[in-house]
């Protein structure tokens, strides 16, 4: 796994923290515990195909459901971030 250059320089854990694991989770069919490391890893798979389907079908606009997700993807990590800190 690539390091976290935010906790090597400065010893936090960044709002992306936890990402690369909760992939390597749902590749191995470890669905709640892929969301308990890193809770806005579905909403970013759903963000990351819709933008491949943004360039993918130049047909259809999908610009208001791409600001969505975004939207929401950075709405949640911030919140599990903040709670993150919190419980530590």
């Amino acid at each position: 796994m690539i390091p976290c250059m935010n906790k090597q320089l400065f010893g936090i854990d960044c709002p992306g923290c936890g990402m690369q694991r909760s992939l390597a989770l749902i590749f191995r069919g470890e669905f709640t515990e892929a969301f308990f490391m890193f809770p806005a890893i579905y909403t970013l798979i759903a963000f990351f195909g819709i933008v491949a389907l943004h360039f993918l079908d130049k047909k259809r606009n999908y610009h208001k459901i791409i600001i969505t997700l975004g939207i929401l993807n950075g709405l949640i990590m911030i919140i599990s971030y903040i709670y993150k800190i919190l419980n530590q």
